[in-house]
């Protein structure tokens, strides 16, 4: 992978009527990467990454690539 990759994550706590629930949210920079080729290396980490895996229907997950 080329330098210039960089993913900036954030969680949130969420309140709601249930109770307490976590968001997060990723931010991907694929520097050197044309769009297509990136979302489609983007989508493939998030289908096999074993967090992704293991948070997928439990915390609703936003991955932007910027």
């Amino acid at each position: 992978m080329p330098a210039g990759i960089e993913v900036d994550a954030e969680v949130d706590l969420n309140v709601g009527d249930d109770g307490q629930f976590l968001s997060a949210r990723l931010d991907i920079s694929l520097a050197g990467i044309d769009r297509t080729t990136a979302q489609a290396l983007i989508d493939e980490a998030h289908r096999v990454c074993p967090y992704s895996k293991a948070t997928r229907r439990n915390i609703n997950v936003a991955i932007n690539m910027v």
